[in-house]
């Protein structure tokens, strides 16, 4: 029995010695093998042979202990060493290496979770992280606000190239420095378009006007019988001048004379008549008195007929007008009803030159009737205008006719030009002007005498300028139905000009009003003056409003493109020191917004200098509106150029009909800005913390397991959070190879958590955890495990060298 056991028990040696080697082979194998963990053989005696109980201590003798022969080793643990390994930095930012407990959760094919330490991951197809044998690696995920998703562990992703980001602008910091010094901001710029007309307003059609030289009566032809009578003896001239139907004389003729006697009389036979056969159907005489020279105003006879002068008819005093014309006329003639304004004037009649004579005009139009919806007054007569020999370009009032008259134009150009007669008038070449409710589409430009329409149906865009800076396109639709006041609205707001009182005790000031015969304070804005558009701006010269030959374009229904010309002119500069500053911010989906604020200098006290600063942006998108102010406010300093305060700095920029949060709002930060003496003012927007859309392009791991996401733009974001899990036992996990383990019987629930909480350990991002192989230990254990194997080989041989010699006991 002896000799067979101790085959037996160095045979559980012999065993025990292999699986110890084994071990230390294993550890020895992966001692390069990220996150692996090595192992313990771990020993106990197996059965025992008892031979003896053993005794106590007795009267008769001190006692004895057991005698026991043991059978033989067994390996009771094979133990799992999960001591830290070393931590080594990595070059890519994937790996991940734990410092502490725990392990890292990864879904398997089968949707199994498994743990491991080996921290090599890298991004699939799909952009999760996977180990090298393609588990998932398990955490919190993220929603697309970037806020993670507690409720559930999901593969991790990181998609780089693919995912982007922008931020929204909440703060805009300035820098400059808003001097004192200067012309307080008193006055705003003023423009003013060229006049503008209604194409409602009919024009005459003077195409069928005739204008003539007015005939001379002939004296020669006149007949006189001298006779009995009652006129006094002496010599009596007479002249003679043709009248029109309409009671206009044309140039007299030369003088006739006739001697009688006491009592006598002049018969006047064969008096003149239009030779042309014109409308001029009578005949006014004029006469002196008996040998004198001036003569007056006698009868009026049919041309052709006869009148006898017999001294019953006394002179009636009226002075013979012998006034000429000596010159080239142009006439026009406009529509004219009592208390209304006239029409637009024809086109021009004539030039008609003529040499001491008068000029007559008939065949005028005949006023049309007004439509039932109104548009132009019932004209009811026809008012006639004529230049002078010495200027072409001027039109003066000479007469006024009924519809279908005769007109004789015998008034000098001293006596039509002198304006200060009230009965004297220029001619308006502009014809009546539009008014806030005039359609667009009737809106009309003069240009020499050509009257152009100067809006159509279609979108108008308009780009204007505010302190030379653009201000940005916004476009107006004009329809049928647009009117003048519409388009003062959207020329007001697309050029920024500030009217909103935000502040009630800090109203934005009047202009003072500069303009040569003009009184009284200016306010902002646009507006029809004397049939012209007065666009006022704010004050101060950074917000002087420009418009330019080329700001308007207009594209009609058929896609043609022309560029109305109101041709704006300066009619008062800007007063009032200024700065300005133009940037760009971000909206919530990184949509660039361009910004201009400008600072004029309002006041300035024995205590405090104050700014008030305009905002307005051409990406305020506002349904209905083109209005771009977006906000205005103050800012002031102390006698010693420190800020102090500034009001109403929270700017809110519109952004309907777009997907972005709306209103985009921003604080602007004045606290930077100076208010010592410079020459000049300055102002600059330095810092804004909003971003445009940028690509995902790196990531980095935290110690708390976060993933946070850097994206070209420099914006980071949170990508997902790694989830850990510590076991209470983790010598109890199943290994299942591939560094991978599972959740034993003997390990306790998994505890699950963030690193650095619960007892977990924290994550390293960019290292890893090498193997915990003690190469030098196991070395030795490999030479002792060697020597016990050895060792119970001999054990063996002995044994059968004397099972041997017991054999040869029998020869």
């Amino acid at each position: 029995m002896g000799l067979q056991s101790a085959l037996t028990t160095a045979l559980t040696g012999l065993s025990a010695a292999e699986t110890q080697i084994d071990v230390i082979g294993n550890n020895l194998a992966n001692a390069q093998t990220v996150g692996f963990k090595s192992s313990d053989a771990v020993f106990a005696t197996q059965f025992l042979q008892t031979l003896s109980l053993g005794a106590g201590p007795s009267a008769n003798n001190g006692g004895t202990n057991p005698r026991q022969i043991g059978l033989g080793v067994q390996v009771a643990e094979i133990a799992a060493n999960h001591n830290q390994g070393t931590i080594e930095i990595s070059s890519s930012s994937s790996d991940l290496a734990i410092q502490g407990d725990g392990f890292f959760q990864v879904q398997a094919a089968d949707g199994e979770k498994l743990y491991t330490r080996n921290g090599i991951f890298k991004l699939n197809s799909d952009a999760e992280l996977v180990n090298a044998t393609g588990q998932r690696l398990l955490g919190y995920g993220i929603d697309e606000q970037f806020r993670l998703q507690t409720d559930s562990l999901v593969p991790l992703s990181v998609p780089l190239g693919t995912k982007t980001v922008a931020k929204a602008t909440e703060n805009v910091s300035f820098e400059g420095t808003l001097t004192p010094e200067g012309d307080v901001a008193t006055a705003g710029q003023v423009i003013e378009s060229l006049h503008l007309g209604d194409s409602q307003v009919p024009r005459p059609d003077a195409s069928g006007v005739s204008i003539e030289s007015s005939p001379i009566a002939d004296h020669t032809s006149v007949t006189g019988t001298v006779g009995a009578g009652s006129l006094t003896a002496g010599t009596y001239q007479y002249k003679f001048a043709l009248v029109d139907a309409s009671g206009n004389e044309s140039a007299p003729s030369a003088a006739r004379a006739f001697t009688v006697g006491a009592n006598g009389n002049v018969d006047l036979g064969n008096l003149p008549q239009d030779p042309l056969g014109g409308d001029f159907p009578t005949v006014n005489i004029y006469r002196t008195g008996p040998n004198g020279t001036e003569f007056e105003y006698l009868a009026s006879a049919a041309a052709g007929g006869t009148f006898n002068d017999d001294g019953s008819t006394a002179l009636s005093g009226t002075p013979i007008n012998e006034d000429t014309l000596t010159g080239n006329y142009t006439y026009m003639v406009t529509y004219y009803s009592s208390g209304d304004p006239e029409s637009r004037p024809s086109s021009f009649l004539g030039p008609k030159s003529v040499v001491d004579g008068r000029i007559t005009l008939s065949d005028f139009p005949t006023p049309p009737t007004p439509p039932a919806g109104g548009g132009f007054p019932a004209y009811d007569s026809i008012r006639i205008y004529r230049n002078l020999a010495g200027d072409q370009n001027n039109f003066y009032l000479v007469g006024e006719v009924a519809p279908g008259d005769t007109f004789t134009d015998s008034a000098t150009d001293e006596q039509i030009s002198d304006l200060s007669d009230p009965g004297n008038q220029l001619l308006d070449m502009d014809g009546p002007a539009v008014n806030s409710n005039t359609l667009l589409t009737d809106v009309l430009r003069r240009d020499g005498m050509t009257y152009e329409q100067v809006f159509s149906e279609g979108t108008l865009s308009y780009t204007g300028r505010k302190g030379g800076a653009n201000l940005g396109t916004k476009e107006l639709e004009i329809t049928s139905t647009s009117t003048m006041q519409d388009l003062l609205d959207f020329i007001s707001d697309a050029s920024g000009i500030q009217t909103l009182q935000v502040d009630s005790s800090n109203p934005i000031p009047r202009s003072e009003n500069n303009i040569t015969g003009e009184s009284g304070d200016l306010v902002a804005g646009a507006y029809i003056q004397d049939g012209k558009i007065r666009l006022v701006s704010n004050n101060g010269e950074a917000n002087a409003v420009d418009i330019e030959l080329s700001a308007f374009r207009l594209t009609d229904e058929l896609g043609q493109i022309s560029t109305p010309n109101l041709a704006f002119g300066t009619l008062q500069e800007a007063i009032g020191q200024s700065a300005s500053s133009d940037f760009v911010v971000y909206d919530s989906l990184g949509v660039p917004i361009n910004v201009r604020v400008s600072a004029t200098l309002e006041s300035r006290t024995d205590q405090a200098t104050i700014y008030r600063w305009y905002a307005d942006s051409p990406d305020n998108s506002v349904s209905g509106s083109t209005d771009i102010t977006v906000g205005t406010g103050l800012i002031q300093f102390d006698g010693n150029g420190n800020f102090v305060t500034a009001t109403e700095e929270t700017i809110s920029i519109n952004r309907q009909g777009l997907p972005s949060v709306s209103p985009m709002q921003f604080e602007m930060d004045f606290s930077l800005v100076s208010g010592l003496a410079t020459d000049e003012a300055t102002l600059a927007a330095t810092q804004q913390d909003g971003s445009e859309p940028g690509v995902l392009n790196s990531f980095i791991v935290g110690e708390d397991g976060t993933i946070r996401g850097v994206f070209s733009n420099g914006i980071s974001r949170d990508l997902g959070q790694l989830q850990l899990a510590r076991f209470a036992n983790p010598a109890g996990l199943e290994a299942r190879g591939l560094n991978l383990y599972a959740e034993g019987v003997n390990t306790g629930l998994p505890v699950t958590g963030q690193p650095g909480e619960n007892g977990i350990g924290t994550v390293i991002g960019g290292a890893l955890e090498l193997s915990n192989t003690d190469i030098g230990k196991d070395l030795v254990e490999l030479v002792l495990a060697s020597t016990q194997y050895r060792g119970n080989s001999r054990v063996i041989t002995t044994t059968q060298q004397l099972i041997d010699e017991l054999l040869n006991l029998r020869r």
